[in-house]
């Protein structure tokens, strides 16, 4: 990064930071993505972790987490035992391209920000029917459903001057059984696909986000357990365009990928039903 073109540095920015945003700005969070690469069209860095947002909230009503809770306490945290899908979040963690040393720093909200096909927070809160608060540089707040946030590669709902204050998970969604399925090149890569299924207690519907493998989520929701030949139809029906292509993998693979993970989803979800 040419830290010459960063003139200032907002250290304590107001309750509403964005109300003051100008062009050339930057949300601070945990820097990790934003001090690996040259940013040379950026002028002011606006440092978010001065607000002292609380990291994770949980009450009867599910978990919230804010947009400056680190992965580590991401990781660290023990969800209840009725929370079925709570190992949902340790997953997620342990899906990031980065060691446990840039957990330390990396942020929930900035990995939904980045808005990258394969951000595992995007995974962890789609898949768990999640809604984000989005506070705008003035008016009120607004509330969109994970699932509508990311729009594409890099690419989300955000205007100018608007952030992501905090998600919320809702305690039902936590409760559902769920499985996953993860493909990687390499031990430790950038995930291919990434693939969440969930079922409610004492049904037989299913969830399935699709990530990764796409360039924005995809939700297949069936009100009862589909068949294999069901499920492979609507993946074969995701439009075209949506599949992902990077060194990582072809569309043309990652179709394969997620048509074979989803029907083992399937059937673990299915035994339990």
């Amino acid at each position: 990064m040419d830290l010459n073109t960063i003139t200032e540095v907002v250290r304590h920015p107001g309750d509403r930071p964005g109300a003051h945003w100008r062009e050339g700005d930057a949300w601070l969070a945990g820097g990790t993505w934003l001090f690996s690469t040259e940013q040379p069209d950026l002028r002011r860095l606006v440092d978010l972790t001065a607000l002292r947002w609380d990291p994770l909230v949980r009450d009867d009503t599910g978990l919230e987490i804010g947009a400056t809770c680190t992965v580590r306490d991401l990781y660290a945290f023990a969800p209840p035992d009725d929370w079925r899908a709570g190992g949902l979040l340790a997953a997620s963690c342990e899906a990031f391209l980065s060691s446990f040393k840039v957990w330390n720093s990396a942020t929930v909200g900035g990995n939904i920000c980045m808005s990258l096909p394969a951000g595992p927070m995007i995974t962890l809160t789609v898949a768990l029917e999640a809604e984000y608060e989005l506070w705008p540089a003035d008016g009120p707040a607004r509330r969109v459903d994970a699932l509508d946030f990311v729009t594409g590669d890099h690419q989300n709902v955000l205007a100018p001057g608007e952030i992501l204050r905090r998600v919320r998970i809702p305690g039902r969604a936590l409760r559902k059984h769920a499985a996953h399925r993860r493909f990687t090149l390499t031990h430790l890569g950038r995930s291919t696909v990434f693939l969440i299924g969930t079922r409610t207690p004492g049904t037989d519907d299913l969830l399935l986000t699709v990530t990764a493998g796409t360039t924005r989520p995809v939700r297949l929701a069936f009100d009862t357990m589909p068949d294999a030949r069901t499920l492979q139809q609507s993946i074969d029906a995701i439009p075209a365009h949506l599949w992902f292509a990077d060194p990582n993998g072809t569309p043309e693979h990652r179709h394969h990928l997620t048509t074979y993970f989803a029907e083992e989803i399937r059937g673990e979800l299915t035994a339990g039903v």
